[in-house]
Formats: structure tokens, sequence, C-alpha cells
């Protein structure tokens, strides 16, 4: 490939563009050698701070928002990265709980640019873009300095350049297939390759896995000398009961049982995800009960763009990332759970390397009609490939295709509005929008355009 761009950013644009000049984050090469070349010359920032580091198939995003917030209403300063973002690069690095503004993220890319060049000339193969932005937040972490950093692998977890450091509490979020070409084709394959995050000394907070999930971190935790619990034997999830904006909670941690907060989001997953936070954070800070009025508080500010997150009314359109068959199950349940939208009209736009059918699958039972469409990236899936695959599952006469985003949102909301989709006359129609964290972030920031923020 072309020599990486070594010129000094001057704008957001200029440093985007010299980081998507590097390797793709789908081109990977297992080795941690590149970003521990690289973070060695930044004089190992990855230490600074101790970790909370998490993987898993879904969930990684909304768990590591609320241990963000926990941590600082706590009163600790935290660095938090994220991929992939939904609007803007940079989310992907945030300082107490705000993305890096666009003059800080310039600042800390010229800051590490010249040791990226140096990092080339040595390997094999340059740093990738991936593991660049990684470099990046360690770095911006360092400098802060943070009192936590909370860090989500990009993907697996052995060879995510994020591993570059050792975490003080490792979590792990449900582990379903995903990823198969690069992770394996059965979930403890892909739990072998996630478990890579455990070190010596971790501890690690987990959702309720299958058992072969289960006895593969088991393995891990036994091999390298560290602690397991899981949710439902150490800690969990007790009550949950639907409320307007969101749902009731009852969680029982590891030293006390938080009861009635208030969880602003949708879904038995996400009050699932706020359990495993919640441990996690007791985990962090040594196992002693927190303050009922701190959980209570954080709870209540807990958010989560681009999952179940409602951006307009009069239709209303409901955004949800999900991008694989385990993520759009949890996403039907949680439509069916929360929602009484009739109908449903689905706009639709997947990566080319996602199972379609198998996230098609799982919304037959809460969707009625389905718009196919794709975002802006070479990765797309074409509309229209998708469509062949809806209609086999849908049938013809639900199936509709347009490949400009915006305007199959429009003719979603048209046939939710009218119950075109339906044959029939209502009037509590919804859309969703689905299949991919880029789909959802085009669509998120040309609604947000377009209303000049959310009414939600």
């Amino acid at each position: 490939m072309d020599t990486p761009d070594a010129r000094p950013a001057a704008t957001l644009a200029e440093a985007e563009e010299a980081l998507l000049s590097r390797w793709p984050e789908t081109r990977l090469e297992p080795s941690l050698d590149r970003i521990q070349a690289f973070v060695e010359l930044l004089g190992d920032p990855q230490h600074a701070a101790p970790l909370i580091h998490l993987t898993g198939t879904n969930g990684k995003t909304s768990t590591s928002r609320m241990i963000d917030t926990v941590l600082r209403t706590l009163g600790l300063r935290t660095g938090r990265f994220t991929s992939p973002h939904l609007e803007s690069i940079t989310e992907r690095i945030s300082l107490d709980g705000e993305p890096l503004s666009p003059e800080r993220f310039v600042e800390v890319f010229n800051d590490v640019a010249p040791y990226t060049h140096l990092v080339d000339g040595s390997e094999d193969h340059p740093l990738s873009f991936f593991e660049t932005v990684v470099g990046m937040a360690y770095a911006a972490f360092a400098d802060a300095p943070v009192d936590a950093a909370i860090v989500e692998v990009g993907m697996g977890g052995s060879w995510d350049a994020t591993n570059v450091a050792d975490a003080r509490v490792a979590v792990i979020t449900p582990i379903d297939v995903d990823h198969a070409q690069y992770l394996g084709e059965r979930p403890a394959d892909i739990a072998v390759e996630k478990s890579g995050i455990i070190k010596p000394g971790t501890v690690v907070v987990s959702a309720a896995q299958a058992p072969e999930v289960l006895a593969v971190l088991h393995d891990r935790v036994q091999e390298v000398g560290a602690s397991l619990l899981v949710a439902g034997r150490d800690f969990g999830l007790e009550q949950r009961v639907v409320a307007h904006g969101g749902q009731m909670i009852r969680i029982a941690g590891l030293r006390a049982t938080y009861d009635e907060l208030f969880l602003p989001l949708y879904g038995a997953h996400q009050a699932e995800n706020a359990a495993l936070a919640l441990a996690a954070v007791e985990a962090f800070t040594g196992g002693a009960a927190l303050g009922g009025e701190v959980v209570e508080q954080a709870f209540a500010e807990f958010t989560s763009p681009g999952r179940l997150e409602v951006v307009r009314r009069s239709p209303s359109i409901v955004l949800d990332s999900a991008h694989n068959p385990h993520g759009a199950r949890a996403l039907a349940a949680a439509l069916e759970d929360a929602f009484t939208f009739h109908p449903l009209v689905a706009v639709v736009g997947v990566m080319g390397d996602k199972d379609a059918s198998g996230m098609l699958d799982e919304l037959t039972s809460v969707v009625h009609h389905v718009v196919c469409t794709q975002n802006s990236t070479d990765r797309a899936m074409p509309a229209e490939e998708l469509a062949e695959t809806a209609r086999g599952i849908f049938g013809s006469d639900r199936v509709d295709v347009d490949r400009d985003l915006a305007s199959a949102i429009e003719r979603a909301a048209t046939l939710s509005e009218t119950g075109t989709a339906i044959g029939e006359s209502v009037g509590s129609g919804g859309v969703l929008v689905t299949g991919s964290v880029v789909t959802v972030g085009e669509a998120r920031r040309m609604l947000r355009r377009t209303r000049g923020g959310t009414d939600a």
C-alpha cells in the first residue's frame, strides 16, 4: 500500500484523512508487535491508569457508557475508548464522558504522528487505522490524566490492539457469533479469542453465557490466575418493570441490592447491561457497596445513542445499531416489550460481510414492511442484493428498495403513517432504522440536522 500521510494535520478532516490512509479496521494481521512498538515509543501510556477492558459480541458500547457514568458520579476522572463511531471519529476517545473536541483530537493526532512513521519503517506492515487511534486514546488518557480507563475492544480480544494493556477488571458481554470469518463459527471458538483480555490478577465480570462459553472463560481464569464473577450466580438483574421512558429495575450487586432504579433505556438487554456495568464498577472499586443515591443519580443519566433511540415523533423514528442476529433478537424483544407500533416499517442497511438473512429472520415478528437501503461506505451490501434476501423472508409485497438512505426513511415514514404497509388506515405507525452502526450513524446525523436536534 502507499506510505501513510506524514504531514501534520491542521483540521479534523485532515487528521481523519491521514488515519483513513492506513490499513482499514476490517484488515487484520494477528500481531501485537506494531501496537507494542508504538506505545513503547509513546512512553507506555497504556499503563498510566487502571483499566476496565470490555469484550463480547453485543452491548459493549452501552455497557462502557454506563460504567463511565457511574465512575464519574463517584468523582473519578474517566477516559473511554469505543468503536466504531456513530457520527464523528472524535466519539472514539472521550474524557469525562465527552468526546475529544475536534481541536484536541487534532492535537493528539499530531503528537503521536511522528512515532507512527517510526513504527511503519521498522515493521513488516504499517500501523493500521485502529492501532493508531488506540495509541492516541492511551496517550490522551495519560496526558489528562484519568483515574480510570474504560476501553472497548475493536474485535475479538487476544490480538486486538487494545490488549496491549492489562485490565484490572475485564467485562465480558454476551458472546455469540459475529465476525465468523475472523473469530470462528461457534460461540466457544469466539470465546477463546475474546478471553485473551483476561490477564493474571484480573477480576472478570461476565454476563450470563452459554455453558460452552462459560467453560472457556473458566479455563482461562484458571490458567492465568484470575477470578470470575458471573451474572445470575454472583450478581444480576432481579426485577424489571417497563415504565414511561424506560424501565424500573432492581439489581443484586456484589455487595448490596440496589432497588427502584430508573433506567431511561429500553429493552431487557439494557437492564442486563446495567447490572453488568454496576458489578464491574463494584469490582473496580474493591467490591464495596456503592451508595444508593450515587447509583440512582448515575442510572438516571444513562444514555446510549443509536441504541433503541427515539429521534423523532409523528411518526416515531427509532434508531438501533443491531448488526448481527444476536443483536437483532434483542432488538425485536425490546420493541415488543416497550413499543406498540402498528405498522412498524424497518429501513435496513447492512454491511456486505454480515449475516443479513439471520438479522431479518429475527425481525419478522415485529416488522410489517422492509425498505432495503445502503449506507455510503464501500463495505455496504447493495440494496438490491439485500432486498433479494428480504423478499425470501418477508415476501415481495412487503419489501421495497431505495438505495438513498434519506429517501428510504421518507418512504418508510409514509408507509407507516398511512398504513399502506398493512393495507389499512392506522395512527400508531413507526419507523425503525437498523442493520449497521454506519447506517444508523448516517441516519442520526441526517435526522438531527433536518430538525435541528432531537425532539424525542
